[in-house]
């Protein structure tokens, strides 16, 4: 099983120095795409390897750089982000990246700036990501050195400035237009789109912003081809993807599968299955805003269609695994009342409803709970839904409530008839 993103990975020693990474193959893809390859090429290559953002939208890579004006006449500065922003709770696949394989993330950088011809590029990332921020700093100083960042690199007349930006910290950061405001030192709130931010993004300028195990595939995109990446996935889109797995399993972590592994493989293999004396009861698929799925879906395999059919969202792909002792309602209770205080109030659906979703969700956890509270919650799901939000943040903390009034309402319904939480 070939697995590219962490080929270079060691967990006893210290990640690859700029020489050490040249000597395993590294910046043989950087030096093939700006030498030998044209931006509109490494695109349609990127589009045809059937890359799709691993942030979790999962939107075709390749198509997303095509909506970037391009030519003499393109708006310029053009710039590049890279969302190492990774708030999401349960998620973790990003640190592992930078802190194991730093030069992995540069050479997909560079080749990115290349093929939308940005001159600067950042790397916004959590502020208290602090291992791989100092790894960062080291790898982008000895790229700089080597002058593979800068001015002429390699001597093709493409110029590239990269900065490393420690966020303040907010979970709304890493949506999209919020990671823009707050580069450009504003309060982090959501744009309103359209205009996209591929016309007009930061400072008002062709912006694309990616993932960083989105930008880690690109070297290998482009050293190997579209059809070898195609052939690393067990579905029609192509390449590996970096699965967790966290809850109550034997050995959680981060592992790089084919995408398409089935729930049941990376939980009863690679996670080493449920610790002893516990029972799965149900998944968080792919971090906390994803809907819950049930013991009835674990040969649902883990990629962007087949979880939307199972009725949720892979997302980041890092799973949580839940046993039969955990309440259903306290765990959501703590999931809604995270989003609530990480909301940036710029909507109402969102400042003013999960509030309120806390406030009955918590009243029904500590045998407070009315029988109408259920319909109360039902229609906070309708209410904060995709479409009468700003952002996706408040319909994405509806997802673990929705599922699980939809697979465990007899549980919300024991809580307000025994008046208290069964499970304490």
């Amino acid at each position: 099983m070939e697995k590219p993103l962490t080929q270079n990975m060691n967990p006893n020693r210290k990640p690859f120095s700029l020489d050490e990474y040249e000597q395993a193959g590294g910046y043989e893809a950087m030096r093939l795409a700006l030498t030998s390859m044209e931006p509109a090429e490494i695109r349609t290559l990127v589009e045809k390897a059937g890359l799709r953002g691993r942030g979790g939208a999962g939107f075709s890579t390749g198509r997303k750089w095509g909506f970037v004006p391009m030519g003499p006449d393109a708006p310029k500065p053009k710039y590049l982000t890279i969302n190492a922003d990774e708030m999401e709770p349960a998620t973790f696949k990003d640190r592992v990246l930078m802190e194991g394989d730093p030069h992995q993330l540069i050479e997909g950088i560079i080749i990115t700036a290349f093929t939308i011809q940005a001159e600067t590029a950042y790397i916004f990332i959590r502020q208290c990501y602090t291992e791989a921020s100092r790894r960062l700093t080291k790898a982008i100083n000895e790229t700089y050195a080597k002058g593979y960042l800068g001015k002429n690199i390699l001597e093709t007349g493409f110029n590239l400035e990269l900065h490393l930006h420690e966020s303040a910290g907010r979970y709304i950061c890493g949506e999209e237009t919020a990671l823009l405001n707050a580069l450009e030192g504003k309060r982090p709130n959501p744009r309103s789109k359209p205009p996209f931010p591929p016309v007009v993004g930061l400072w008002g300028k062709p912006t694309i912003t990616n993932n960083v195990e989105t930008a880690c595939n690109i070297p290998h995109i482009v050293k190997n081809g579209a059809e070898w990446y195609r052939s690393l996935s067990r579905v029609g889109d192509g390449g590996t993807k970096i699965y967790g797995a966290s809850g109550k399993v034997n050995t959680p972590g981060a592992f790089e599968l084919p995408l398409g592994t089935t729930l049941r493989e990376i939980i009863e293999h690679h996670a080493g299955g449920m610790k002893p004396g516990t029972k799965l009861k149900a998944i968080l698929p792919g971090g906390a805003s994803t809907g819950l799925l049930t013991p009835d879906h674990l040969d649902v395999k883990m990629d962007f269609d087949s979880v939307q059919a199972a009725g949720s969202r892979m997302g980041t792909g890092t799973l949580v695994a839940i046993d039969e002792k955990t309440c259903i309602v306290g765990l959501v209770l703590n999931l809604v009342r995270f989003f609530a205080r990480e909301s940036c109030g710029w909507c109402t659906p969102c400042r003013e409803g999960l509030p309120w979703v806390v406030k009955l969700l918590s009243a029904i956890e500590h045998g407070d709970g009315r029988p109408e509270d259920l319909e109360q919650l039902k229609h906070q799901i309708r209410f904060i839904a995709p479409g009468r939000t700003f952002c996706p943040l408040g319909p994405g903390a509806m997802d673990p409530l929705k599922s699980a009034l939809h697979y465990f309402e007899e549980d919300f319904k024991r809580h307000i008839q025994e008046k208290k939480c069964p499970w304490t």
